[in-house]
């Protein structure tokens, strides 16, 4: 009996779950193939229509930007390099390109997964993500940063994707129903204008402590990277908490992804987003206020299978240098 498919979330697989195995993402249904970067289904009136692609370094003209990105169409395997650069034009009337094409006409959501080969901002370190859903906003042909092996000028299938928000990538409606109560939020209260971020916070612990934040705390054990701390409870549970160094919602945008959150203990969750301490791109521990009673390791503790993205570090820190010099 054929696997049902359908357009948008998989029921039982929630936004951040992880994959080994790019065959693991296919029986999960998310994907068409183990293969190929776009995925496509039969509509109820039997046109081919996209219903995923897979991010994994596969085009050089491909950009990532976590809520938007530039994705390349395919191409047969013969006409791309090792490299990802393509011997020839590609064309619409392609497959997979006229699936993806036609999913925008009809503005069908797609489901994006990270493989280890994309961007190493957003990418798990040896596995493949499922990211929620995307629109594609726009789509057209371009010319490809390289050209043919003879010099000519090598046409591309080129789409726009934007990640849908918050709210359409929760999938149950009491899920919904929390986000939707909590945007409702005044913005107008003290604590609201002070503390930017708050509302996207709560929402996201409120509904779930996230996949790739549960990930990261299990891998330490609950042990701090700041200050080495280990919490304990009662019940010999260790307690720490997924903090992103690039921080959710507006304005940071950050993205909830491993490469962007460490494990701390409360009081170095609370030094890291208040700019009490920040870090530089090789993760050496800069504390920009006194500290009383505790003591930091000079350098953050990562494990192997956590790869830090200096990016994160570094917006972190410059973001704390403009507020000090603000404020003097």
């Amino acid at each position: 009996m054929a696997i049902e498919r359908v357009i948008g979330h998989i029921e039982g697989v929630p936004v951040g779950t992880v994959f080994h195995r790019r065959k693991d993402v296919q029986e999960a249904r998310l994907h068409q193939t183990n293969q190929r970067g776009i995925s496509w289904l039969l509509d109820t009136d039997g046109s081919r229509v996209s219903d995923a692609i897979v991010l994994n370094g596969g085009y050089v003209d491909d950009e990532d930007e976590w809520d938007r990105i530039l994705y390349t169409g395919a191409s047969p395997g013969k006409e791309k390099s090792p490299s990802g650069r393509l011997l020839r034009s590609q064309a619409w009337s392609y497959t997979d390109n006229a699936a993806l094409r036609l999913s925008f006409e009809r503005s069908y959501p797609i489901r994006v997964i990270r493989g280890y080969e994309g961007d190493s901002r957003y990418s798990p370190s040896n596995s493949y993500r499922y990211d929620g859903l995307y629109e594609i906003t726009d789509v057209r042909t371009a010319i490809s940063k390289y050209p043919a092996p003879d010099g000519s000028p090598v046409n591309i299938c080129q789409f726009d994707l934007r990640r849908l928000p918050d709210q359409e990538q929760v999938q149950t409606k009491l899920e919904r129903h929390v986000v939707d109560v909590l945007d409702e939020l005044s913005d107008e209260s003290r604590y609201e204008e002070r503390f930017p971020r708050a509302r996207s916070v709560r929402v996201r612990r409120l509904i779930r402590d996230t996949a790739a934040a549960q990930r990261i705390k299990h891998l330490y054990g609950g042990e701090c990277q700041l200050c080495g701390l280990g919490l304990l409870g009662p019940d010999g549970r260790p307690y720490s908490e997924g903090a992103h160094i690039r921080p959710l919602g507006k304005p940071h945008n950050g993205p909830d992804v491993e490469p962007n959150i460490i494990c701390l203990c409360p009081n170095c969750h609370v030094r890291l987003d208040m700019g009490a301490v920040t870090l530089d791109d090789d993760r050496n521990v800069i504390p920009r206020a006194p500290l009383s009673g505790v003591s930091l390791l000079p350098q953050l503790m990562v494990r192997e299978g956590h790869y830090v993205h200096p990016a994160y570090l570094r917006y972190h820190r410059e973001y704390w240098e403009r507020q000090g010099r603000q404020a003097r």
